[in-house]
């Protein structure tokens, strides 16, 4: 028997339901299996399980209700409108409360993100699960209690109301490079595409046919999952396909799209694990190059990985697997969804978003020191020396000169770094999550992923200027 025997707590909130047209109630949803799913747009394991959950609701479209309940582990992922813009970024289909409080976290009981909870037709809770891997331990569950409950559900599907977005020309934008020529590449996330850019803001190329997908050929053709990271080797363009888990290879004479590292699966490996041997990137988020080796941000399971371009092999390269601020050598330092990087002489700066901080891996000796940072739990928006300077989920960085600029992602913010100093001050504000940082031309480059779109900023005074972005 799978019926549960304690009374599932109702899903009462002073801050309000998104992504449907009313409030919704354990009492309301008798009759359904009730799939609710604790998590925080940020974490990056949240978002893995993000299609196990689309694969549960589409199998048992009839019987099952899944409720996202957005418990926030950073102040700005409690905001209505930071939530709705990560419902429309990951596709998520059905209603969400915002458990800004954690009320209803402290109610059910959970620890961790991300946790789910299944809750029987008559309202009693059956069990949690907490982390990825939900389809395969909860699908059974979910079968079985289909089967048993057959007599008392309800077998209408339930239609949802769905957040809308404006169509624009961008859609949540993410990572910038450019060329020689002083041209950029823009992934263009939300559209699943990578633009070529002039720095008029003038489309030249489009990557990509927008659909969401993992099919390699022409530009017309070839389909990817949410690009981020970019890096440019002469003619051939790579891109951390990060949904897809995958790096993918552009050649831009050619222009095809092939996949040179991963399977699609999602690649886990710690401490020990797979040293020396081929890896899988997992949600990779950033890519930069040095020589022939491009390290990757894998945002996923919380390492730098080296991909030889060479032999298209990915390798670990630094980070024990661990999600913590671990300084050290290479494999015994730990990061924290690593999701920026920027090179400068032998030293790669890396955003380490999930701890808020700034860290450094010298390539020559293997070291790894963090610069600004104290924690998972550890953020705000303080300037001042860099030893109690504090970021909120920082994405992006630039190095330049003595200066280390930063996308303060959840401060809406360009921070900057400077090393003489050792000192963190704000240069410019106003922008919606942004992403990353280009220099070029005199100008830092901004992309302000929430509100799909691009600024350039001065350097020296701070003023911001939107880009244009013409197909």
């Amino acid at each position: 028997m799978l019926t549960g025997r304690v009374n599932a707590p109702e899903l009462h909130t002073h801050f309000g339901w998104l992504n449907t047209d009313r409030s919704w109630s354990v009492k309301g949803l008798r009759g359904k299996i009730v799939l609710l799913d604790f998590w925080t747009f940020g974490c990056i394991n949240c978002q893995h399980i993000v299609p196990d959950l689309q694969r549960l609701e589409q199998e048992f479209a009839d019987v099952l209700v899944v409720i996202g309940v957005h418990s926030a582990k950073f102040d700005a992922e409690k905001k209505d409108e930071a939530i709705r813009q990560a419902i429309l970024k990951f596709g998520v289909e059905h209603p969400v409360v915002n458990d800004a409080d954690y009320y209803l976290w402290n109610q059910y009981g959970i620890r961790a993100w991300p946790t789910v909870v299944l809750i029987d037709p008559n309202g009693k809770v059956i069990g949690q699960h907490a982390g990825e891997g939900v389809y395969d331990k909860v699908r059974p569950y979910i079968q079985g209690l289909k089967e048993e409950f057959a007599e008392v559900l309800n077998f209408e599907p339930i239609g949802f109301y769905r957040e809308q977005r404006q169509e624009s020309v961008l859609s949540f934008p993410s990572k910038l490079i450019s060329d020689e020529e002083g041209n950029l590449y823009l992934s263009d996330s939300g559209h699943n595409r990578v633009l070529k850019l002039n720095q008029q803001g003038q489309v030249l190329e489009v990557i990509g046919s927008g659909s969401a997908g993992f099919s390699n050929g022409n530009f017309s053709e070839a389909t990817f999952r949410e690009p981020h990271g970019l890096a440019l080797q002469g003619h051939m363009l790579y891109i951390a396909d990060s949904k897809n888990n995958v790096i993918r290879k552009v050649d831009l004479q050619q222009k095809q799209v092939t996949t040179v590292a991963g399977t699609g699966e999602l690649g886990y490996y710690f401490l020990d694990d797979k040293i020396g041997k081929p890896v899988n990137p997992n949600s990779p988020w950033d890519l930069i190059l040095m020589g022939n080796d491009l390290y990757i941000a894998n945002a996923g399971n919380h390492q730098i990985l080296r991909l030889d371009t060479g032999t298209n092999k990915a390798y670990r390269f630094a980070g024990s697997g661990r999600e913590a601020l671990t300084d050290g050598h290479l494999l015994e330092a730990a990061f924290n969804q690593p999701s920026g990087l920027a090179l400068q002489g032998d030293v790669l700066y890396i955003a380490d978003a999930e701890a808020s901080a700034i860290r450094t891996l010298n390539l020559k000796s293997g070291l790894v020191l963090t610069l600004v940072g104290w924690g998972l739990f550890d953020f705000g928006d303080v300037d001042g020396p860099a030893e109690e300077a504090l970021l909120q989920h920082c994405v992006g960085v630039e190095a330049v000169d003595h200066n280390i600029y930063i996308a303060d992602t959840y401060n809406g913010k360009v921070k900057v770094l400077d090393l003489k100093q050792k000192r963190v001050s704000t240069l410019a504000n106003g922008f919606s999550e942004p992403n990353d940082i280009l220099y070029l031309a005199g100008k830092l480059w901004v992309t302000s992923t929430n509100s799909h779109q691009l600024f350039t900023v001065d350097p020296h005074t701070g003023e911001k200027e939107e880009v244009l972005v013409k197909v």
